[in-house]
């Protein structure tokens, strides 16, 4: 059964893999193995709920992501959230971009009449690339210790766009940024 969907942001193969790698260290130390085990890809969630339309959201979202273009992204720092879901992530450097991207989207969608939870709104949204979830509380410190070796900043794009329904990760439709056919 649906956990839910995700309208997800996706890297280019160079920046994927640096993050995959961190995936596997936290696997190989037993720390965290649960992105892998749900088949998920590297990626930033724009938005998630526990239901959505995907016919709906394809067109809305094949018709946005022609008419923009890659975005340029800087992993820049290691991160965790206050909740009780132990994640750690790796954070982009804030950048207008991503912002505009988002909200932009987000008002799209909800013109569309597609709601998004309240830490997806534009005001509230911490841009983020999941690395580890359900951390075990007493592992949370050397996991942090070993994604803060990671040589970060790690700088790629992002070139997709795309909507899963989880757990597992099942890819319902992504499409590249850029590509407008109509001009």
């Amino acid at each position: 059964m649906s956990q839910g969907y995700a309208v997800e942001l996706y890297f280019d193969p160079a920046l994927e893999n640096q993050v995959l790698k961190a995936w596997n260290v936290l696997a190989r130390r037993q720390i965290s193995t649960q992105l892998i085990e749900i088949e998920a890809r590297p990626h930033i969630t724009l938005l998630s709920s526990p239901t959505l339309d995907p016919l709906k959201l394809q067109n809305i979202i094949r018709n946005f992501s022609a008419k923009q273009e890659p975005l340029a992204l800087t992993l820049s720092s290691v991160g965790s959230f206050s909740t009780d879901e132990n994640v750690l992530f790796l954070a982009p450097t804030p950048s207008l971009s991503i912002l505009t991207f988002h909200g932009q989207l987000y008002e799209l969608l909800k013109r569309g009449g597609i709601e998004a939870g309240d830490s997806y709104q534009p005001d509230n949204w911490v841009p983020h690339c999941t690395v580890a979830q359900d951390v075990p509380r007493n592992r949370m410190a050397e996991a942090f210790s070993i994604l803060r070796d990671f040589k970060l900043p790690i700088s790629g794009y992002i070139l997709d766009i795309g909507l899963v329904e989880f757990s597992p990760v099942r890819e319902h439709f992504s499409f590249p940024l850029g590509n407008d056919i109509e001009t």
